[in-house]
């Protein structure tokens, strides 16, 4: 039984969830369907890549993403599969791959697969489907296209880092109102050295100057920073809405000044 997924800006209230699960029953009946999202935001490749790459090391290998975001194929950014870590990621080449994979074991064909349709405006119906079936029926990734190794680059915004401080912006919003930074775990201590810090977002009065390991390491209605399973950190408030409740959104700046005392 192939596992399938779906990673999509197509929101709930249409018909191309629906419509993209049924035509993959139809040519696979025994698929095993999984919604990742659909509620990435609209076009958002950073918000794509983010959610999906938190999500794909959890399932088995052999398992199909179908990446429905941004989709349209054209000279610059054409239809790819690619295998990673020993799943595959069908989607157009618009600079997401680069940001979803970290490292150059990639193997990747540029699709030469003729679709059923005669319309060139919903990808993922008609390429992205028919792609999925004939890699979980067993077909070589290489019977499917050409060898593709020169995947459109997109690059992150990488933290500023300073004796004293490092600069990194939000790079991701949750449902909970939880706040992602591109500062990872690694990075703060080796930059921190074991000092004191204070992390700012907005003014001064905004400051964080200690990390938890959980939500309810303080009391509700009172903001909390930490790093989750992302490994990234984390701004947030116990059962409220940071983003909001804080004013940060994605790309806005947040500064962890580390000091002696």
């Amino acid at each position: 039984m192939a596992i399938i997924t779906l990673t999509s800006d197509w929101g709930t209230g249409n018909h191309y969830a629906g419509a993209v699960k049924g035509a993959l029953l139809k040519l696979f009946p025994d698929a095993h369907i999984v919604d990742i999202t659909h509620n990435i935001a609209a076009f958002d490749i950073m918000q794509a890549s983010f959610v999906l790459k938190n999500a794909f090391p959890n399932f088995p290998e052999g398992s199909i993403h179908l990446i429905g975001v941004n989709t349209e194929a054209g000279i610059d950014t054409p239809h790819v599969a690619a295998k990673y870590r020993e799943q595959f990621f069908i989607g157009a080449d618009n600079g997401l791959f680069s940001l979803l994979f970290d490292d150059d074991e990639v193997e990747a064909v540029e699709l030469d697969v003729i679709q059923d349709s005669d319309f060139f405006t919903f990808s993922t119906r008609d390429v992205f489907v028919k792609v999925a079936a004939m890699i979980a029926e067993g077909k070589n990734l290489h019977a499917l296209g050409q060898s593709y190794s020169a995947l459109n680059q997109r690059f992150a915004f990488n933290p500023v880092v300073y004796n004293d401080k490092i600069i990194g912006k939000v790079i991701f919003v949750d449902y909970y109102g939880n706040v992602f930074v591109n500062i990872d775990q690694q990075l703060f201590k080796r930059a921190g050295k074991g000092r004191q810090f204070i992390i700012n977002f907005r003014s001064p009065d905004d400051g964080i100057d200690r990390l938890c390991t959980s939500y309810s390491d303080v009391v509700p209605g009172e903001k909390v920073a930490l790093f989750g399973a992302t490994g990234y950190l984390e701004i947030a408030i116990n059962q409220g809405k940071a983003s909001a409740l804080l004013g940060l959104e994605a790309n806005d700046a947040v500064t962890v000044t580390f000091h002696d005392d």
